[in-house]
């Protein structure tokens, strides 16, 4: 990944569940969705580790009424929901505690119309989720970009613990505001 000051994902596809996040450097992360034997649908997230080879960091498993099921994110096991917990301090906001313990929070840019922001537990914006203009890739069609800013809050966004939470927890926020959970 390239060492500029925000490290940006283009993120394909209007589903998030089966979509690909990359940058100039390839994919990054790539949202798998599938059927599992008994019908239940599991979302695999995978991490590129090198150009040719990635790993499995999170497991999505869906309700059998396509709700928030349970989600595996490294050795961690919870609630989907508990991902995107309404934060009662503020509507359209969702909080989640990362893996590090501290509390985390999604919702929409005061600034900026289609835009939602991450904050970490000071009230700094750490990521960005921006709808763009549907652009044609080899990879697929971009309609968002996901913003990682590596200097904000404490600096740790784009480690893998972290960086592989914030990436589902993106993915969850924009599955519950489509289908308004």
């Amino acid at each position: 990944m390239s060492s500029a000051a925000n490290e940006i994902l283009s993120w394909t596809s209007k589903d998030p569940r089966q979509s690909q996040l990359f940058s100039s450097w390839g994919i990054v992360y790539r949202f798998q969705t599938d059927t599992g034997s008994g019908g239940q649908n599991v979302t695999s997230l995978w991490r590129a580790i090198r150009p040719t080879k990635e790993e499995r960091v999170a497991k999505l498993e869906w309700a059998a009424n396509g709700g928030l099921g349970r989600a595996t994110i490294g050795k961690t096991v919870v609630p989907m929901a508990d991902l995107v917990r309404q934060d009662p301090r503020a509507y359209g906001w969702r909080i989640f505690n990362g893996p590090d313990g501290y509390q985390y929070r999604w919702g929409p840019s005061p600034s900026n119309n289609g835009e939602f922001i991450l904050q970490d537990p000071n009230g700094h914006i750490i990521a960005r989720l921006q709808s763009v203009t549907p652009t044609k890739y080899n990879v697929g069609d971009v309609y968002r970009e996901l913003h990682y800013i590596r200097s904000a809050g404490a600096g740790v966004v784009m480690h893998p613990p972290l960086m592989d939470t914030v990436t589902v927890t993106a993915m969850l926020y924009q599955f519950v505001t489509a289908f308004g959970l």
